[in-house]
This record gives structure tokens, C-alpha cells and sequence, in this order.
């Protein structure tokens, strides 16, 4: 049985501090480009109302020619606690952006320092800053330095598995002034293969006063757990594993809570669920929302009988009403039938 060690309980007890922030969860939705809209963000807080959460990545430079945020900016005044993460590896840039984020709404900047995508890595962004530290420490200076509230940085272990970095950049970003430090266990060579090194993470948190939170194969209640008693870690964020789940960041703030496991949605409260995204995608995006909506729905379309043939007929839809009409015609086959859910038929949660 599942249970919280002595230890952990303790740890957890108290607020989640990021600066003068303070979150009532250690459990956080990570920031995922096309995925992370408000729109997304709004389901998860439906079941971790305390959690934060992440806008997608906002590049900076591009921010600094238009005249108009971004809609992947946007936030509901309602939505906090709520931070926008910010990607470039210009320092005025950044700072700049920074900026017009906080009068956005942002109760923290985030700095991504891990993403791991060609494009964004060879223009200097994301993951590549774990080979420029000088230039990674002095964008949290001038951000630092542009606003007040909170700046955070998310980054990986190092480029390589011989060039694993993360304790030497972790400690010079505690020293530029980030408030807290995620830690996705992977290098950017393995991109999302391969197991996450969460040793890595905890050996961060042995040399850093600021709060660090462990990122990486964060697929359930369990495997939270497990991190977070392996590594010492003050929180967890979830990543992939919320894909077509937007229940996940809350079963395990839930646990962590409680100690008591919520019961596990069931593949027609799941399709209500991916009913809801859809329309709301609609409403808010219109036919762009229809287009994006395909790759959530088909990632909701699992761990029951005809889900196969649901998501290739999801991935393909025009119009909401289409969309809307196929769950609804796979509610009702399941609302009268008899079966049983197979182990092997649950969802998926892996990194892809």
C-alpha cells in the first residue's frame, strides 16, 4: 500500500515558497508548448486548484516586435497562482518581456533553460544555455533585476551524459537570484527517451538553499512519490504524463494531502472531460482551437473498447459539432455495455 513516509510528511506540510510566493502545492503543471493554453490550464485547475501553472514558452525576441501579446500569454486574472515562461538568450530581451509578463499577471517568470528542440536551441535558447552559463547567469540577473516578483528557472542535467553540468549551472542560477530551480532529469541528448536521472536532482537539492523541484517520468501518484522520497526534492511537476489527463497534477496533490488515493476517472468521465476541452477550445480559438483540438483528443481516446477506431476518427474532425457528436455516440455504446477495464487498456502515460 501507498503510503507517505514520516519524513516526507513533514516536509510537505508547509507552503511551497518561491520568493515572497507562496503556493499551497507541491505539485506543479508544467509548462508544454501547444498544450499548456488557458484553456488546458483550466481543466487541471479543475482538480489542483492551488497548483501552479505554466503558460506555454513565450520567445522573447519575438515579443519585442509585435505590438500585441501573444494569445499563448494570455491569463485569466482568476487563474493564479499563474507564471509565464519566458524563452530567448538575449538578457535586455528577456528582461524586457519580463516586463510586460508581470503586467500581464505573471506571479512568477519562468526562464526555460531545457527545451531541448533544434529550433529553439540553435538560436541560443532553451537547453543550450547549459553550455553558456555566463550568458544563462546573466539573463536571471537582468530579469532579476527588471521585476519584482519571483524568477524561476527550468533546465535539464547537462547536453550529454559526459557533460552533465546541472550542479556547477544549478548553483550559479541560485547566485544570479532564481527563487527556485526545476530539474528535468534528462540531458538534451536523450531529448525524451531513455529513464530520467533523478539522482541528479537530488544532488541538486543538496547543494541549494532554494527550493528545487524534480521533473521527469512524473506519470503517477507513485512515481511522485518515489521522487520525492528519493531525491528530497521540495515538489514535483508534471510534464507529459497530463497529456489527454488532466486529472494527474491533482491525484497527487490530492495524495500528498491526504495520504488517501482519489479513485481513478473512469474512460466515460475521461471522454466528458475531452467533451469539455473541446468545446472550450472552440469557443475560445474557433476553428484554429478544432485543428489543435485533434492531437488532445486522440490522446484522451484510450483504455477502452473502440478507441482505436475513435482516435483515428478524433484526429480527422472539421467542426466541433463532429467531435462532440463522435464522443458523445462512444459515451452512450459504453453507458450500455458490460465490460471490464483491462489493465493493459489504461492509459499510456509515457513520454513521447
Amino acid at each position: 500500500m501507498l503510503a507517505l513516509s514520516a519524513e516526507l510528511q513533514t516536509r510537505l506540510a508547509t507552503p511551497l515558497k518561491i520568493g515572497t510566493v507562496e503556493v499551497n502545492s507541491r505539485v506543479l503543471q508544467s509548462p508544454l508548448s501547444g498544450v499548456t493554453d488557458m484553456v488546458f490550464r483550466r481543466l487541471v485547475r479543475r482538480y489542483a486548484p492551488e497548483s501552479m501553472m505554466y503558460t506555454e514558452m513565450v520567445n522573447a525576441t519575438g515579443l519585442h516586435y509585435v505590438k500585441e501579446l501573444p494569445k499563448i500569454m494570455e491569463v485569466d486574472p482568476k487563474e493564479r497562482p499563474i507564471s509565464i515562461q519566458l524563452f530567448d538568450c538575449r538578457p535586455d530581451f528577456l528582461a524586457e518581456a519580463a516586463i510586460k509578463a508581470v503586467a500581464e499577471g505573471a506571479d512568477t517568470i519562468d526562464i526555460n533553460m531545457g527545451c531541448p528542440v533544434n529550433k529553439i536551441t540553435k538560436n541560443g535558447g532553451g537547453s543550450s544555455l547549459l553550455r553558456q552559463p555566463e550568458v544563462a547567469e546573466a539573463i536571471v540577473r537582468s530579469v532579476v533585476a527588471a521585476v519584482d516578483v519571483p524568477v524561476t528557472v527550468k533546465t535539464r542535467i547537462g547536453w550529454t551524459e559526459k557533460e552533465i553540468t546541472i550542479l556547477e549551472f544549478a548553483k550559479r542560477m541560485e547566485d544570479a537570484g532564481a527563487q527556485m530551480i526545476t530539474v528535468h532529469g534528462r540531458t538534451r541528448a536523450q531529448g525524451y527517451n531513455g529513464a530520467a536521472h533523478w539522482e541528479w536532482i537530488g544532488k541538486v537539492k543538496e547543494i541549494l538553499s532554494i527550493p528545487v523541484i524534480g521533473n521527469g517520468d512524473i506519470f503517477s501518484v507513485e512515481a511522485a512519490v518515489k521522487c520525492l522520497e528519493e531525491t528530497g526534492a521540495d515538489g514535483v511537476m508534471c510534464s507529459r504524463g497530463t497529456l489527454g489527463y488532466p486529472f494527474l497534477v491533482g491525484e497527487i496533490d490530492h495524495f500528498l494531502k491526504t495520504g488517501a488515493k482519489r479513485t481513478a476517472p473512469t474512460p466515460i468521465e475521461r471522454l466528458e472531460c475531452a467533451r469539455d476541452h473541446l468545446q472550450a477550445l472552440w469557443e475560445y480559438k474557433g476553428d484554429r482551437g478544432i485543428r489543435q483540438s485533434r492531437k488532445h483528443m486522440t490522446w484522451y481516446a484510450k483504455g477502452f473498447p473502440g478507441a482505436s477506431e475513435l482516435r483515428g476518427q478524433l484526429a480527422a474532425i472539421e467542426t466541433v459539432e463532429q467531435g462532440v457528436e463522435m464522443i458523445n455516440r462512444t459515451i452512450d455504446r459504453l453507458l450500455n455495455c458490460h465490460w471490464q477495464e483491462e489493465e493493459e487498456l489504461l492509459p499510456q502515460l509515457v513520454e513521447v
